[in-house]
């Protein structure tokens, strides 16, 4: 019997989960929708799935509680983690910025096109079996993913010495900035290490793709600038008056070369 990865979809509204259940399940997946979170929590406890759909507006907690939760439980469970995807209303922008920065691994705007929607799924779940030491039908339950096991990218060229105000730990996965720990994504890690790496340097969204994403012919360039912008928010909280990633409009990123040894 063939294997079909099991997602969990989280979506009160029936003609979406009906959409969903018909594009994953035509697509080799086993869907399993609950039109709340308590039926999602009940669900994943029961068995954690190799990726979870979650709309944010739900009924009884919103898609971000109901992340959290999963999130938690997922981890006291001991198995692997398992990638979520946010479903957001295509005109709020807050919503796909805070999905992000908590740490989901993809959204997706309604109305969505069913075709990009199992695109985006394959995508992160090829992520996570690539990444991991064991490949696929390793994780502790049959309808399990595969842990997302990334490492540090490779800088296009040797890297330099990275400006004062930041401080990395390669072994931890870990970057200070000001002398403050940043609580950052894989992704949001990914981008910013290679950026502190070579200031000054000018990396286009293609190049970003290719050394952080792990399959970046199934990526798209506003994934990288959300990505930005999370990454923005949070060097912002730590030196509100400190620019350190320039935007070169129509080319990409860079980090600045000139930044105050101590911010104000």
């Amino acid at each position: 019997m063939s294997f079909k990865p099991r997602i969990l979809i989280a979506e009160d509204e029936s003609g979406i989960a009906d959409t969903l259940q018909y594009v994953l399940k035509s697509d080799g997946f086993t869907p399993v929708w609950c039109a709340t979170a308590e039926e999602a929590i009940a669900q994943f406890a029961e068995e954690p799935p190799a990726l979870a759909i979650l709309d944010i507006g739900l009924p009884d907690l919103n898609g971000f509680e109901l992340f959290k939760r999963l999130r938690a439980l997922n981890q006291s469970q001991g198995g692997p983690e398992v990638p979520m995807l946010f479903l957001t209303a295509r005109s709020d922008e807050i919503d796909r910025v805070v999905g992000l920065e908590l740490g989901a691994d993809d959204y997706i705007a309604k109305p969505f096109s069913p075709r990009e929607l199992v695109a985006r799924v394959r995508t992160i779940l090829r992520r996570s079996t690539r990444n991991s030491p064991g490949g696929p039908g390793t994780a502790a339950g049959p309808g399990n993913g595969v842990p997302p096991q990334i490492s540090p990218p490779t800088p296009p060229a040797a890297p330099q010495t990275p400006p004062m105000p930041f401080a990395l730990d390669n072994e931890r996965m870990q970057i200070r900035y000001y002398g403050r720990l940043l609580e950052l994504s894989r992704y949001e890690y990914g981008l910013l290490r290679l950026l502190v790496q070579r200031p000054g340097r000018v990396f286009t969204r293609d190049e970003l793709l290719e050394h952080v994403w792990d399959d970046a012919s199934d990526s798209f360039d506003r994934t990288v600038d959300a990505h930005i912008k999370t990454l923005r928010a949070k060097l912002k909280a730590v030196a509100p008056d400190v620019e350190p990633i320039r935007t070169l409009r129509g080319t990409g990123y860079a980090l600045n070369e000139e930044l105050p040894a101590k911010a104000s």
